[in-house]
């Protein structure tokens, strides 16, 4: 981008209090920000990996002022930054360090436009917070079936951009799956209203399909419309100590032929959940004895749902697909459970640095990737631990590699961080898999994405983004390279 020595008129507009007094006007005080205290918070991924610089941050409070907040940048080649909840994994939502882009704030547009349980559907402003939307539609007896770790900070535009997945996609798919609807302005700040819920629409390509997991590079989500489904009569939760990956997909293969519904089957590592309990106070162990593999599986159904599970997992016992496991007597038991497999993340920042890998391959081929990756990573960089846990189900762990001990751990991450990620991520794409099953490519992935991804799909992601986004002004430097556009620092 151009610095401010080289900056040229254009509209009119020349400096950088005219940019601000235009944003002003459209959005009021309330609006707007260029306090470097009041930004500092917004200008660092949640990890503290990504640093970045803003001209200031906008504060729409209603899709009318997005449109015109996007038209005054496209008028003047300011880039700009969507930002949710900014609980991206891969610097999805964190400016450079130029400090010419404008950071976009959908926080303030957090309404519930519509909820109708009789249809299951929801209407809510990008704005809203995942946890606040569960609660929202528990209150009508309903859920919405995507929950992950940050829900109490993740937003609903933000997970739709990244097409965000979570602990039940084994059942109910991803955001592509959930969104029905989608409202969202376009780089020029024509907005487009796709939120009607039509089953049906042959009126060429699915444009919100485009936009979801688009990384906020080719417009900005302001509204969709959500699928809820009806709270479930009954629910069991079971903690499953196992020998094997292998035989963990066996156990999920013999539970999908059962009258109930398999949620959720997560797949958790013995060392994983020993970094749970000596770091995240708390935490007890679920199982009296420790086991090589842990699955924690959720099941719904009308009725007879926890016999049926203890049925099943005691005929796992007998046939050797389970070496022990205990059903949650009750919902703190059952949430207990949960807190283990949602703190993992947590527990190894605690414990250590480490380079850490969202993957998928195909699920027959997932048990033997995990074992046999892990065992190459830490022949090929001594010391280390690697280890893979996360959702077997649908093919999609999160596959981390610890640093060994009394590293520093800032030189070891530079220095150990690209290997390490080149050697996973070619053994990804050797298992004809995905280097981003759901967190995006963001800025962490950029550089991999374009070495490992074939010419076609790269060929086809740059015209897309050239056709939505000739300026080249929407979140540069994310999913796909900046295009060679005018833009410039107001």
């Amino acid at each position: 981008m151009n610095s401010l020595l080289s900056f040229k008129p254009y509209n009119g507009i020349v400096t950088k209090g005219d940019f601000l007094n235009a944003l002003g006007s459209a959005l009021g005080p309330k609006g707007l920000t260029s306090d470097p205290d009041a930004m500092a918070p917004w200008l660092t991924d949640w990890r503290g990996r990504y640093h970045g610089a803003a001209v200031a941050m906008a504060m729409p409070a209603a899709t009318a002022e997005v449109a015109a907040v996007l038209r005054i940048c496209s008028d003047h080649r300011v880039p700009i930054v969507p930002q949710g909840g900014n609980t991206s994994m891969v610097g999805g939502a964190v400016p450079d360090g130029t400090g010419t882009a404008l950071v976009l704030s959908l926080r303030r547009m957090n309404r519930v436009r519509r909820l109708d349980a009789a249809a299951g559907l929801a209407t809510v402003e990008a704005g809203v917070i995942l946890s606040e939307l569960h609660d929202i539609a528990r209150g009508e007896h309903m859920r919405f079936p995507l929950s992950l770790g940050a829900k109490g900070s993740a937003t609903i535009g933000g997970l739709c951009s990244t097409n965000a997945g979570g602990t039940q996609v084994l059942r109910f798919g991803t955001m592509r799956s959930l969104v029905l609807g989608l409202e969202a302005v376009l780089p020029d700040g024509s907005v487009l209203d796709s939120l009607a819920p039509l089953k049906k629409d042959n009126r060429g390509p699915d444009l919100k399909q485009l936009l979801i997991g688009a990384e906020g590079t080719l417009g900005v989500i302001t509204a969709a419309t959500l699928h809820l489904v009806p709270e479930p009569p009954e629910t069991a939760t079971a903690w499953v100590g196992l020998d094997s990956p292998q035989t963990a997909l066996s156990l999920l293969r013999r539970l999908e032929r059962l009258p109930f519904a398999v949620e959720s089957f997560e797949l958790i590592p013995a060392d994983s959940l020993e970094l749970v309990l000596r770091h995240i106070p708390g935490t007890r162990p679920p199982l009296e004895s420790a086991s090589p593999w842990n699955a924690l599986i959720e099941a719904t159904g009308e009725r007879d749902v926890r016999e049926q599970l203890e049925s099943a997992l005691a005929d796992a016992l007998d046939r050797g697909l389970a070496s022990d496991g205990v059903l949650a007597a009750n919902q703190a038991q059952a949430m207990a459970f949960w807190r283990i497999r949602e703190s993992i993340s947590e527990a190894e920042r605690a414990s250590g640095p480490a380079v850490q890998h969202d993957i998928s391959v195909p699920v027959s081929a997932m048990p033997d990737f995990m074992t046999s990756a892990a065992a190459e990573v830490e022949r090929a960089f001594p010391g280390t631990s690697a280890t893979a846990f996360g959702h077997l189900g649908d093919g999609n762990v999160h596959f981390h590699v610890r640093a060994p001990a009394d590293v520093d751990p800032e030189r070891w991450i530079t220095q150990a961080a690209k290997p390490i990620s080149d050697f996973v991520y070619d053994r990804v794409i050797a298992a004809a898999g995905s280097i981003s099953a759901e967190h995006g490519i963001g800025q962490m992935k950029l550089d991999t994405f374009q070495r490992v991804t074939d010419p076609a799909r790269l060929r086809a992601l740059n015209a897309l983004k050239a056709a939505f986004d000739p300026l080249g002004i929407m979140n540069p430097g994310k999913l796909v390279p900046s295009l060679a556009s005018d833009a410039r620092a107001p």
